[in-house]
């Protein structure tokens, strides 16, 4: 029962660095907006995956953040076919728009930054590979 206990504690610690990362590089304070911008861009980028890309990208997340990933995926609508960098940032400002401190393009690289930091090279390599040309540019290179 410990060992199980042990596996929630180090997920839930894994999850809370990628939040503090997040809100260190956002500056915003309010934790539950932190989670629901990565959580948000992490499923704009789920939605333009082949599925064994996005196995591979998820492998490496915490099973917190994992959760979230998957959380309301639809197989048969995705990937998608949106190809413009401003469409991606349009879905994640209506997600999260509302925010104070939402400052758009900068609050999803720092969402790209975190990932990058957290994920290794060749997955985030491998990740960026797979979206559109104007989404490789707004995600900054590992």
């Amino acid at each position: 029962m410990s060992r199980m206990i042990h596996v929630f504690e180090r997920t839930t610690h894994e999850a809370h660095e990628w939040v503090n990362d997040l809100a260190g590089r956002t500056g915003w304070t309010n934790e539950r907006e932190v989670l629901r911008l990565l959580r948000t861009v992490l499923t704009k980028v789920r939605d333009h995956l082949p599925v064994n890309e996005m196995a591979q990208f998820s492998a490496q997340l915490p099973m917190l953040v994992r959760g979230m990933f998957f959380e309301g995926w639809q197989p048969k609508l995705t990937p998608v076919q949106e190809r413009h960098a401003a469409d991606f940032i349009a879905a994640v400002d209506a997600q999260v728009g509302d925010v104070i401190d939402y400052q758009g393009p900068n609050d999803i690289k720092a969402v790209f930054n975190v990932i990058n930091a957290h994920i290794s090279r060749g997955e985030v390599e491998d990740v960026r590979a797979c979206l559109p040309q104007e989404l490789r540019d707004l995600w900054p290179a590992p």
